[in-house]
């Protein structure tokens, strides 16, 4: 089989990307969105009250904190986990790379959403909309740092075949 990979095309490059990027759209786009929505309704109708007094500012800077590390442990979590091996067998490359590549985005993805919601959960303790906000669009950052690109997945798609030609394979 030949391992050449610098002629992929655009749409070969599509189907290797759109599972981890949908997945990856509806847990760190959609779900906190829609939460973000319901948080909006509520603070409109004046329906959460501060249940924490004074100590809700020292627990926006403690979750603040938290999503922070949150956010460098994803980033580097991610880039640790795609330089491993994903390949079983040089002749199912393209399956291995797929399947591999959503296995290891998932658990990132759900790391960078936790940090929406720690925005959202600061919004039911709190009721103040505006630092939920703060959470979610961070996370957005996060994700877009992340998310799997036409770039990014050609040079792993070329870190991979290096580690096959090596003789470096995934192991279950």
């Amino acid at each position: 089989m030949n391992l050449d990979r610098s002629n992929y095309d655009e749409r070969d490059l599509s189907q290797l990307i759109v599972k981890p990027l949908f997945f990856g759209l509806g847990v760190n786009i959609v779900i906190p969105v829609a939460l973000l929505m319901v948080c909006y309704y509520l603070t409109n109708n004046s329906m959460i009250d501060n249940k924490l007094g004074d100590f809700a500012n020292i627990l926006f800077f403690i979750f603040g904190a938290i999503a922070v590390f949150g956010a460098v442990f994803s980033l580097w979590w991610y880039r640790k986990i795609v330089k491993r091996p994903m390949i079983r067998k040089v002749e199912t490359f393209d399956d291995d790379f797929s399947s591999e590549l959503v296995k290891r985005c998932r658990p990132v993805f759900l790391l960078i959403a936790s940090i929406a919601l720690l925005g959202i959960t600061y919004f039911f303790l709190t009721g103040r909309f505006y630092e939920t906000v703060v959470f979610v669009v961070f996370s957005f950052v996060v994700f877009q740092v992340v998310r799997p690109r036409f770039g990014s997945m050609r040079k792993l798609l070329k870190h991979q075949e290096k580690l096959v030609k090596e003789g470096k394979f995934l192991i279950d």
